[in-house]
């Protein structure tokens, strides 16, 4: 792991920065269909545009102390959170693998699926401006990187290309045995364009690896968070009564799948080989 020196980290940390300010407009925007470059940044109450003073990331939120200097509406610490996450993952990239053209491919690639996770946790949907720029992205510095030979914790071209068939395929299988099983819809769209990003980026063997953890968390979240809050909701709101015969029992609400693969995508591209050596050591017996 290198280290980088500190003129390094600062660079990276404002360009993260600057990057998760407007990951913050496409997490707002794109869900809406609007455009992420016209009209710029603005207030959502007053519709007052941001002066560029006001704009300048982390910082620009904390001298208006979260809110609009025009109509003085709150503005949510979503914003700098964002800002400063980007930014901090930036500096981490830099940290793990120098001032060097993976650092870059890494950091982006995390800024995709932060984007990714929270808008899926917004509003339930991944947009295809995340995951169309994600592929082209993965894929083209996946043939640049290989054509010169570079040693990184992407795939390279053919495993990209056989990994973005086998993450996609293999969610879409997965969402379709839930579907049979639950008789609703269990994965979306978005969730199978997602997979063939991270398959394309980790290729095959990780990609599936991405599918056990963010199941796996996910399953976890689910059983003992979301299902003990509804229950609990439940029995508050509707104590002994029962429901009118035909009647539909309250269900359970979906879980946006996303948030889970997101990060564990990250996880696994910088220690899924680890990851996958230590089961594999532990399967067969070797410490």
């Amino acid at each position: 792991m290198m280290i980088a020196e500190w003129p390094v980290s600062l660079a990276f940390f404002i360009i993260g920065a600057s990057i998760g300010s407007f990951l913050n407009v496409c997490v707002a925007r794109w869900p809406h269909e609007l455009s992420v470059i016209s009209p710029p940044s603005r207030c959502p109450r007053c519709e007052t545009p941001i002066r560029w003073y006001d704009n300048v990331p982390i910082v620009g939120w904390i001298q208006l102390r979260g809110k609009c200097r025009n109509c003085r509406a709150s503005i949510s610490v979503e914003y700098p959170a964002v800002e400063l996450a980007v930014a901090l993952g930036w500096v981490l990239s830099a940290w793990a693998f120098g001032p060097t053209f993976t650092a870059v491919r890494v950091a982006i690639f995390g800024t995709v699926m932060l984007g990714i996770a929270v808008t899926d946790a917004r509003h339930y949907l991944i947009p295809d401006g995340f995951t169309v720029f994600g592929l082209v992205f993965v894929l083209a510095t996946a043939v640049w990187s290989g054509a010169r030979g570079e040693v990184t914790p992407f795939a390279m071209p053919w495993d990209a290309v056989v990994g973005a068939c086998a993450g996609a395929g293999a969610i879409a299988i997965i969402g379709w045995l839930g579907e049979v099983i639950l008789r609703r819809e269990a994965m979306g769209f978005g969730d199978v364009t997602l997979m063939a990003v991270v398959g394309a980026a980790l290729g095959p063997a990780r990609s599936l690896l991405v599918i056990f953890l963010g199941a796996a968390v996910g399953a976890a979240v689910f059983l003992f968070v979301v299902y003990p809050v509804v229950r609990l909701r439940g029995v508050r709101e509707t104590p002994q009564i029962e429901l009118p015969l035909g009647a539909e029992k309250p269900s359970l609400p979906n879980v946006p799948f996303g948030v889970f693969l997101a990060p564990a995508a990250v996880l696994a591209l910088v220690f899924g080989q680890r990851i996958m050596d230590w089961y594999v050591g532990q399967m067969l017996g070797v410490s």
